[in-house]
Order: C-alpha cells, then structure tokens, then sequence
C-alpha cells in the first residue's frame, strides 16, 4: 500500500477511536498487516507525527498521542477562532441553494433530537461543520480545522455520547444555520464562537465528572 493511502487509514483508525491514544504502532505490525514497505510505513507516520495524530518515544517507536485536557481545552478555542471565520465568510458568500442546504440539515437536527436519534443527530453535526467550511471557501482554515479536530478527537466523541448534548447544542446550531442564510457575518461568528464554547466547556465537565 503506498504511502499516502496507508496514512489515510490510519488516521481514520485514530478518528475512529479504533487506535487508542498511548497505543504503540510497530513498524513491523503495520507493514504486514496493510501490504506496506517499512520505508512507506515510516513516511506514513511521519506524516502522521506532523498532524499532531501521533509521537516518536525515544527507544519505543511511534504511539497514538495522547491529548491532555488543558490542551484538549486549547485545541477547541484555536478551532473556535477558525470556524467562526468560516462561518463569517460562509455568510458572506452563501447562495440560494446552499442555504436550501443548510435548512434541510436543520430540519433534520430537530427531527434527530425529537427522536433521540442521537447517530443520526451526530451525522448531522459533521454535515453541517462541513458544509459551512464548503462554502467559506478558505482551504487553509479547513485543513488546519480537520487536524485540530483529529488530535481531540477522544474528547469529541465523549461529548457526543453526552445524554443531553444534541438538545442542549441543537439552538446552537440553528443559530449557526440562521445567521449563514440571512447573511449576516457578524451574527454567523458569534454563533459558531458561542458554539464552540460550549463544546469547550462540555470537555471541562467531562473530566471534572470523572
């Protein structure tokens, strides 16, 4: 497996929680199981290691890093200061069809939390972050938001596992949707920003629970 497609998986394995923060990633064990040379392996997790995905421990290899949450904490307000921007530019340049979008996603956020469809609520939520990135149109904000995204992905799948969390975050991102369709970048931002504290907070009340 070439090397870019084996960094690929890997970090979807990591996303996906399959590869657990602190796990070790021998060398030997990835090259047989994925069909890979050691020499792609090794730029594979290079690559990895300069996402913030994964570290080099002196004489033990490469692991899963693991995030702290003080730095769990800081990931989500870098994330809050490039989202927002987002969603300002989104409302600046959102069109007909786009905003046609963006209420259907809402429509189907109230139905998931009338339901208690809480994967169908959480499919929605990427949906709709990503369709706002879309239409912003700022690459660069983009793949540095998926990053920050990856490395705390652990402390975001424990706020979506939160009972209450899709109706305590639905007004939010209603709030997100609205302000995109009206076109007001001012309120899009406050409303991303607002968003994004309270996952900041949920992170905070996560760990002070356990």
């Amino acid at each position: 497996m070439p090397a870019g497609r084996l960094r690929d998986r890997l970090r979807e394995k990591i996303m996906a929680g399959e590869l657990v923060p602190d796990q070790r990633l021998v060398e030997a064990d990835i090259s047989e199981e994925y069909g890979s040379s050691r020499g792609n392996v090794r730029i594979a997790l290079a690559d990895l290691t300069a996402e913030g995905l994964v570290e080099k421990v002196a004489n033990r290899g490469a692991r899963v890093r693991a995030v702290s949450l003080d730095e769990a904490i800081e990931i989500t307000e870098v994330r809050g200061a490039l989202e927002s921007l987002c969603a300002r530019r989104a409302a600046e340049r959102v069109g007909p069809g786009q905003v046609a979008q963006l209420r259907d996603i809402g429509r189907r956020m109230t139905a998931a939390v009338s339901e208690g469809d809480r994967e169908a609520y959480s499919g929605c939520n990427r949906e709709l972050h990503a369709l706002v990135i879309e239409i912003s149109g700022q690459r660069t904000a983009a793949e540095t938001i998926r990053r920050l995204r990856g490395q705390a992905v652990r402390y975001q799948y424990r706020i979506a596992q939160q009972s209450g969390r899709p109706a305590e975050s639905l007004p939010q991102h209603l709030a997100i949707i609205e302000s995109v369709c009206a076109q007001d970048p001012d309120a899009a931002a406050a409303a991303m920003q607002a968003h994004i504290r309270s996952v900041a907070r949920s992170i905070e009340m996560i760990e002070a629970a356990k």
